[in-house]
């Protein structure tokens, strides 16, 4: 974090005349020319390709020396969770941007649930502990209801100096994600990347395998469509296939620990895949992933079904379990005892069959062509596609899940040490480093990046995660919305409750129930403190379970077939589809 003694510029020194020089100079006796030659060889070494030219990316780069002049020599602070994409960013860019404008930018990497935990600390004490941070975007429903984060729409207005001339807003895939109701622009898009389904395609396509299925089952094996069809595969491959190349294989993966990111797994819209929620995009309307309702005003009302939520409903009851019941028969035995971070490089060992619910953040590290799962070219043996549905699902919900890592900066942080961490988070999402950085990372927040020639070049090689990305089926995966007042004291109630029922402690009724009461009471606690600026919390009155059920729409009244004929597609078909609706 900044302090005025690390704002003394006549004492810090910065490494100068090239990437790997020893030559250093006090940071106020570097000229132009000293720091235009350090960023033409960043630009050179680190900034290719990009959708800029040469001389376009060294003129965004002179706009960064001469913006960040006020700031030189001070020590800047900002933190990230430790996902690929900003490895890069704290080992290659912040170094980058430091030498470049003597600005002595840290980019701490910490887990997600630390990040969040430290925001939290943020806006309980107003006392600030780094200058920025780059935290998910699902908190928006918490940002615009507490008066804690200086919103990047205000800051661009406020400081119009400080804004990058060629941003360029408009080029964003996620930025509406990133609004409040009002259409403000609350956070800064830094990374996006979606959950889709991830199967094995060489197995798929293997004729024996697809006659045995067909025997069995009574339709193709492909890509599954809905809950049912994703079963019967895992049941397939599980227990009727067994080994495949001299080792076990397993029809699911997943991951069961007491730990928080299983909160994730669940309210990173486990229930909305289910078809708990109700229809309307991105979120659900009037009622959301996290089975919370919300009246006209944007006012939360209440999750349990007694007030009109679905977090303890019929189709949220049944998502738990079939979450159980897969975990339990067709993961490896030690899927119930791992973590997110754990679990995710387990497809690429080579042993699962397909996973339901698989974060394309991970398709870097899927594509060493040492890995049992790409061939001796480095060519996917696997693919992704769209995630199955459950059986209380309904056309015009949300399909699945999208992550948007975003820029928060507080209200209360040190101005001058903020506006330099904007600067950064400029610097990191701008034409000149995005092409560079989605590559490493492939986690695509610029429109212009995703049509980049160089990723038509290397499609092939990322198992549909372009074909996916140039698609409007983008925009059915969303991140979570508004009907959340307050993410990071909520999902600690997610994780808790959902560990008792994966353990056996409480039923998966019980644990819904419990989860729900404990999400009601917050709101109400929030509603009689009157703690939220704006949208602020108004519970509904409690009425029967039975009042609610009958009602049209979520929650939703269980239904006599929890599963219906299991239905596949080929998944050429969904590629062709994908294409034809780009052009």
């Amino acid at each position: 974090m900044s302090t005025n003694l690390q704002r003394t510029a006549c004492s810090v020194t910065v490494l100068a005349l090239g990437l790997g020089g020893a030559a250093t100079v006090q940071a106020q006796d570097m000229t132009m020319e000293d720091r235009m030659e350090i960023a033409e060889e960043i630009v050179d070494e680190h900034l290719q390709p990009s959708t800029l030219s040469r001389e376009e990316q060294l003129e965004e780069m002179r706009w960064f020396i001469e913006a960040t002049e006020p700031y030189r020599g001070m020590e800047v602070e900002v933190v990230s969770e430790p996902i690929t994409t900003h490895q890069w960013e704290s080992e290659v860019l912040a170094d980058a941007f430091s030498r470049m404008t003597g600005v002595e930018l840290t980019h701490d990497l910490i887990g997600e649930g630390d990040v969040v935990e430290s925001l939290q600390t943020e806006m309980q004490t107003g006392r600030a502990i780094y200058d920025g941070y780059i935290s998910d975007a699902d908190l928006i429903g918490t940002h615009v209801r507490y008066d804690s984060v200086y919103p990047v729409e205000d800051m661009m207005n406020d400081n119009p100096d400080l804004v990058l001339p060629t941003l360029d807003l408009d080029d964003w895939i996620g930025d509406q994600f990133a609004r409040g109701p009002e259409g403000k622009l609350y956070l800064l898009p830094d990374q996006q990347f979606a959950n889709l389904y991830w199967f094995r395609y060489d197995w798929f396509q293997r004729e024996d395998l697809r006659e045995q299925f067909q025997d069995i089952y009574g339709y193709e094996l492909g890509v599954p469509v809905n809950w049912s069809a994703y079963e019967d595969i895992a049941e397939f491959f599980t227990e009727h296939v067994g080994e495949l190349d001299g080792q076990q294989v397993y029809g699911h993966m997943d991951y069961g620990r007491r730990d928080p990111s299983l909160a994730w797994r669940f309210h990173d819209a486990w229930f909305s895949m289910a078809g708990a929620g109700s229809k309307g995009l991105p979120n659900g309307d009037p009622v959301d992933e996290w089975g919370i309702r919300i009246n006209e005003g944007n006012h939360p009302v209440g999750a349990s079904v007694s007030r009109g939520g679905a977090a303890n409903s019929p189709a949220a009851e049944y998502s738990l379990q079939k979450f159980i019941d897969w975990l339990e028969n067709y993961a490896p035995p030690e899927a119930s005892g791992m973590t997110f971070s754990e679990a995710g490089p387990v497809p690429a060992q080579g042993q699962i069959a397909q996973q339901i619910f698989w974060y394309t953040a991970f398709t870097a590290s899927m594509t060493d062509p040492e890995l049992p799962v790409t061939d001796d070219e480095g060519n996917p043996k696997w693919r992704m596609a769209p995630s199955p549905h459950g059986p209380y699902w309904e056309e015009g919900m949300k399909v699945g899940y999208q992550d948007v890592g975003s820029w928060v900066f507080m209200n209360h942080a040190d101005e001058e040490g903020r506006n330099a961490a904007f600067l950064y988070a400029q610097f990191v999402t701008s034409k000149s480093v995005d092409v560079a950085k989605s590559h490493e990372g492939l986690t695509f927040i610029r429109e212009s990046t995703i049509e980049h020639e160089s990723f038509t070049e290397r499609a092939d090689k990322l198992g549909g995660l372009i074909e996916f990305y140039r698609s409007p089926a983008r925009n059915v995966w969303t991140d979570t919305g508004i009907n959340v007042p307050d993410y990071p004291r909520m999902t600690q109630m997610w994780w808790q409750n959902m560990s008792d029922a994966i353990s056996g402690n409480v039923t998966p009724q019980e644990a819904l129930d419990n989860m729900a009461e404990e999400m009601d009471r917050l709101m109400a606690r929030l509603e009689r403190a009157e703690v939220q600026d704006r949208y602020q919390v108004e519970m509904n009155e409690e009425r029967s379970r039975e009042y609610w059920l009958e009602q049209e729409g979520a929650p939703k009244p269980e239904l006599e077939n929890e599963k219906p004929q299991g239905e596949t597609r080929r998944y050429e078909d969904i590629i062709q589809q994908w294409e034809e609706a780009e052009s």
